[in-house]
C-alpha cells in the first residue's frame, strides 16, 4: 500500500459491516476489506457458520467480530447498528450482501416465497442502510454503501431454468434503490454503489450450476465462473477512497455473460 495510489485503498481505522459475511461472496468481500485494514463486523443468521468465519478471518490477521442477526425481521437493523457502534465506536462502510432466493414458475409462485425474498433482499437491506446512515454516516458526514445486487436484476431469467421472479424483482429494486439513495445522500457525503455478480459457485447457486453450468460457461466470453477473488477488487474500489468519485453505479462482475 505504498505511494499515493496505495493510500487510496487503505481502510485502516475504518469499520465495515458485511452482511451475509460468513461464507460465499460476503466472506470474499470481508477478506478484501480486512486485507486493507478495515475492522470487520460480520453478520449472519447461523452462529456456527459465523464463528467459523470469524475464526478464519482472525487467523488471517484481520480484526473481526460476529453478529448473529436475522435481517429479515424489521427490528434487526436498529439493533445491529447499535451493537456494532457499541463495540467499534463507528461505522464507515456497509456491505449489504445478505440475500435469499426461491425457485418456482411465476404462475405458481407462492406468497411465502415472494415475501421471504422481498423482506430480506429489499426491505431488510433498506432498513439496515437507513439505520446505519441515520446513526453513523450522516452525523459523521461520510460513508460508503456497497449493495450486492446480481445480473438477475438486469435480465429476465432464462426460460429453460426454474423461475426466480421474486429474486429478479428484488435485485432490480436494489439496483435502482442504489441510484436513488446515491442521489439523495450524495450532497451529505454518502456514496452508494452496487455490485452485480454473475454466477459464482455457492450454496445458493449450486443447484443451478449442477444443471446448467456447462451451458453458462459456453455463454460467458471469459469462459469461467466467478472465482474466490473476483469480487475483491471491485468491492475494495467502491468501499475505499479509490472510488471516492463513484456513486450511484452498478459494476457488473460476470465474465462478460451479459454482453452477449
Amino acid at each position: 500500500m505504498s505511494g499515493a495510489l496505495g493510500g487510496l485503498f487503505d481502510l485502516t481505522g475504518r469499520v465495515a459491516i458485511v452482511t451475509g459475511g460468513s461464507r460465499g461472496l460476503g466472506l470474499q468481500v470481508a477478506r478484501a476489506l480486512g486485507e486493507y485494514g478495515a475492522s470487520l463486523a460480520i453478520v449472519a443468521r447461523r452462529q456456527t457458520e459465523l464463528d467459523a468465519a470469524v475464526e478464519a478471518l482472525a487467523e488471517a490477521g484481520y480484526t473481526a467480530s460476529g453478529f448473529a442477526v436475522d435481517l429479515g425481521t424489521p427490528a434487526a437493523a436498529v439493533e445491529l447498528t447499535e451493537r456494532v457502534l457499541a463495540q467499534f465506536g463507528r461505522i464507515d462502510v456497509l456491505v449489504n450482501n445478505a440475500g435469499a432466493t426461491w425457485g418456482a414458475p411465476a404462475e405458481a409462485y407462492p406468497l411465502e416465497g415472494w415475501n421471504k425474498v422481498i423482506d430480506l433482499n429489499v426491505t431488510g437491506l433498506f432498513l439496515l442502510t437507513q439505520a446505519v446512515a441515520r446513526t453513523a454516516f450522516l452525523p459523521q458526514g461520510k460513508g460508503a454503501v456497497v449493495n450486492v445486487a446480481s445480473i438477475e436484476g438486469l435480465l429476465g431469467h432464462h426460460p429453460d431454468r426454474l423461475g426466480t421472479i421474486a429474486y429478479n424483482t428484488a435485485k432490480g429494486a436494489v439496483i435502482n434503490m442504489t441510484r436513488a439513495l446515491a442521489a439523495e445522500w450524495g450532497p451529505r457525503g454518502i456514496r452508494v454503489n452496487a455490485l452485480a455478480p454473475g454466477f459464482f459457485p455457492s450454496k445458493m447457486t449450486a443447484a443451478t450450476l449442477d444443471a446448467h453450468g456447462a451451458e453458462m460457461l459456453h455463454q460467458t466470453p471469459l469462459g469461467k465462473l466467478g472465482g474466490e477473488t473476483d469480487l475483491m477488487g471491485p468491492a475494495l474500489l467502491l468501499a475505499s477512497d479509490a472510488g471516492g468519485h463513484i456513486t450511484g453505479q452498478t459494476i457488473v462482475v460476470d465474465g462478460g455473460m451479459t454482453i452477449v
